[in-house]
């Protein structure tokens, strides 16, 4: 099983979901944990087993057009973005997925309440696609309201005053957009 989940997890960013899917079968790869093959752990391993024999429908950037992130932070569930941008496919406008990345809350992150938690998947997501997005211009689409005014919120939380900061980089190229 780590086998597997070592080999999948190469694809993760093929993946929609990588992190939720996989969960149960991380908990296989754990030390003295007795190795049951439930429903849940096959469905999991059929899914990604057939997310890996199917060709994804992702394509590459182009650098000169706009990009659109959407982030979702399942509370005590884990986080999950996709890095989308509008592009001109056969002279049609089509939307298209350039990567999806996701991971599971560690243990202190499944506290957070649901503001902090969807700050926690932008800034993360910010930090791994920091190689598509700095310089460029993009869209932020959030289910939270409160991430619209993290900007100019003031706040004694020091997760959000570090967030804010590492978000202020970005704040002349980002639009955040409640969906």
């Amino acid at each position: 099983m780590q086998s597997f989940v070592g080999f999948a997890s190469y694809y993760r960013n093929h993946i929609k979901d990588f992190a939720h899917i996989t969960s149960s079968l991380y908990k296989l790869c754990s030390k003295d944990v007795v190795f049951l093959i439930t429903k849940e752990r096959r469905d999991a391993y059929e899914r990604i087993k057939n997310e890996l024999t199917n060709a994804p429908v992702l394509i590459l950037p182009d650098f000169e057009l706009p990009f659109k992130l959407y982030i979702d932070a399942a509370c005590s569930k884990g986080l999950r973005d996709a890095l989308h941008q509008r592009q001109i496919v056969d002279g049609e406008p089509r939307e298209g997925v350039i990567c999806y990345i996701s991971r599971k809350l560690k243990d202190s992150e499944a506290r957070y309440g649901a503001t902090e938690t969807e700050c926690l998947c932008l800034v993360w997501a910010l930090e791994k696609l920091h190689y598509y997005l700095e310089g460029a211009v993009f869209e932020v689409y959030t289910h939270c309201t409160a991430l619209k005014s993290l900007l100019n919120m003031k706040t004694t939380n020091r997760h959000m005053l570090r967030w804010k900061i590492a978000i202020q980089e970005y704040r002349g190229n980002m639009n955040i957009i409640y969906k």
